[in-house]
């Protein structure tokens, strides 16, 4: 009992701060306070509180808390497509606007905003179905006093335009419109303008007209974009070759400045060896000339030594020649004198014959003496050609050496013309070697000539019947190979028919000339007839062909004197007239007289 007593205070106490306790959880259970987020309108036992700041009891029973969203709220409204807005140039344009709204931080819209939105403000999404309608309505009224072209150039009006027009609206429900942003301005779409409504028929119409206009400009724009980049190329292109031809042309300077150095030192270089090969030539063409003087001097005391050999023994052999001839000639002379009177008149002739002969003789020796001088003119032309080629040869072998060398050229130009000069030396040289010859030929011929002109002479005092007698004994030397080629022709013969031979009975007869023999006859006439025929017939292509191959015409006697005439140099008319009735006589002399009988009228 005394315990009970005892602990009574503490029991108390315990009680006591148990009820505490228990009273302070209730209270923190039924206590609301609010937060800078969160605010509440408390309704019910006292009457209407807006809590902003602090707290309150909150009996589940007595009172009713509508909680107020104190944050701010992005609400986008998009309007796109057949939605889009239309200006005042009838263009349809999509729009996507974000609305930054909040509950105004006073008492008055706080309890505002949750008579009108209750909890929507806790939930964006309703909150924007709930205020679409609103910012839809001041976005269509702002767009239609702006051109599509003004509202995108007076974007900071046009947002400020629509925020003046919803800010009243939103002031009603409790709402501070804090800013509005345009975040999405363009064109709507082609394919959702409607042709059949008025306002985008003509938005449609613009749009046409504006995008084939820019495209045109655009076009326009692009090509000269392409033009001006073509030109610009071109100017880059042109500009670079020039730069890589200024390089080109400076490389080609710079090799030309070392090859024209290059040239230089090979030019002094060459200069200085054509020196040293001049000197060595020079020496060397001295001693050459040298030993060409003495050989030439030694070949033409040589060839004078053997031209006087020569001449000399010409000459003995003219003096032997002429002695034999003179004694040919005296003894010939004592014959032909006994005959010079029967024969005066033909020794005449003969003597005018041998003159014709003579002058043949002299001719032909002069034409020798031409074909000398010729030859003479021939040689020392050989020699001028020799010499001419030698010098060209010199004077090309000294271009060879001075080829891309002046000063060598200049040197080498002068051991040509040293070298000419020697040829020359030894061209003169020879020309006087040849001239020695020819003058030594000359006179040969000269000696020759004047015995041959007194063999002819000697011969001119013969009588004409001995120049006959020459002829006469060259035809008999020749008539068994003419009698041999007339018979010939006879072994081909296999029959001879003789017809209408009647009424020539036994009658012979001599085919003859007075002075030759004829033919007698032993058979007959008819027999006499064929023989002669056949004869005739035979001989006469022979004798013609023999006749013709050695310059004589056989139709005539005249034509046979002619031509004998011609061969010993008396041709003319007037030696033909004189001589023909010596050769007329001579041949009636030399040849027998042939009569040509009448062949039968018909042989085979």
């Amino acid at each position: 009992m005394d315990l009970s007593l005892g602990n009574l205070p503490v029991l108390t106490a315990i009680i006591v701060v148990f009820g505490f306790f228990v009273i302070f959880l209730i209270a923190a259970k039924l206590y609301r306070r609010t937060t800078k987020e969160m605010a509440f309108v408390k309704t019910g036992l006292g009457g209407e509180k807006v809590i902003l700041d602090g707290g309150a009891f909150v009996l589940p029973i007595f009172h009713e808390i509508v909680p107020v969203n104190m944050r701010t709220l992005r609400l986008q409204v998009d309007r796109k497509h057949e939605e889009g807005l239309i200006t005042a140039d009838r263009m349809r344009v999509d729009v996507t606007a974000e609305f930054y709204v909040r509950v105004k931080p006073v008492k008055e819209s706080i309890a505002k905003a949750a008579q009108t939105l209750g909890n929507r403000t806790l939930e964006p999404e309703t909150l924007k179905e709930l205020l679409q309608g609103k910012f839809v309505d001041a976005l269509r009224s702002v767009a239609a006093g702006l051109s599509m072209e003004q509202l995108h150039e007076r974007r900071a009006e046009f947002v400020q335009s629509v925020q003046a027009s919803v800010s009243e609206d939103l002031l009603k429900n409790g709402l501070e419109l804090e800013s509005v942003s345009l975040t999405a301005l363009d064109q709507t779409a082609r394919q959702f303008f409607k042709e059949d409504n008025a306002f985008d028929a003509q938005g449609l119409a613009k749009l046409t007209s504006i995008t084939e206009l820019k495209r045109d400009e655009r076009n326009r724009i692009e090509q000269d974009t392409r033009i001006s980049i073509e030109q610009k190329n071109l100017e880059a292109a042109k500009r670079s070759l020039e730069i890589k031809r200024d390089e080109d042309l400076a490389a080609f300077s710079q090799r030309r400045e070392v090859e024209t150095a290059k040239a230089e030192q090979d030019a002094l270089v060459s200069q200085t060896q054509a020196q040293r090969k001049r000197e060595a030539e020079a020496a060397r063409s001295i001693e050459e000339q040298k030993e060409k003087e003495a050989a030439i001097a030694a070949e033409q005391a040589v060839r004078e030594r053997d031209i006087a050999r020569e001449q000399a023994v010409k000459e003995r052999e003219i003096t032997a020649r002429r002695q034999v001839e003179e004694a040919d000639i005296n003894r010939e002379k004592t014959v032909s004198i006994s005959k010079q009177v029967a024969d005066i008149e033909v020794a005449k002739k003969s003597e005018e014959k041998s003159k014709a002969e003579a002058s043949a003789a002299i001719a032909f020796a002069e034409k020798v003496k031409q074909e000398e001088q010729v030859e003479t003119v021939r040689t020392t032309a050989v020699a001028n050609r020799t010499k001419e080629v030698r010098l060209i040869k010199a004077q090309e072998d000294a271009q060879q050496d001075a080829i891309g060398i002046t000063v060598a050229a200049e040197a080498e130009r002068k051991a040509a013309q040293d070298r000419a000069e020697a040829a020359l030396t030894e061209a003169r040289a020879n020309a006087d070697r040849i001239r020695i010859i020819a003058e030594a030929d000359q006179k040969r011929l000269e000696v020759e000539a004047i015995g041959e002109r007194a063999i002819n002479e000697a011969k001119n005092l013969l009588a004409g019947h001995i120049i006959d007698f020459e002829i006469r004994k060259i035809v008999a030397q020749v008539a068994p190979q003419i009698m041999e080629a007339a018979v010939k022709p006879m072994e081909k013969i296999e029959s001879i028919k003789i017809i209408q031979a009647n009424g020539f009975g036994g009658v012979g007869g001599a085919v003859g000339g007075k002075d030759g023999g004829g033919t007698n006859g032993g058979g007959g006439l008819p027999h006499q007839l064929v023989e002669a025929a056949l004869g005739y017939r035979m001989n006469l292509p022979l004798v013609e062909k023999l006749l013709k191959e050695i310059g004589l015409r056989p139709d005539s006697p005249e034509g046979l004197v002619e031509a004998l005439g011609q061969m010993t140099g008396t041709g003319g008319e007037g030696a033909a007239d004189d001589e023909k009735p010596a050769a007329s006589k001579a041949a009636a002399e030399t040849s027998p007289p042939v009569s040509q009988p009448k062949p039968p009228r018909q042989r085979s």
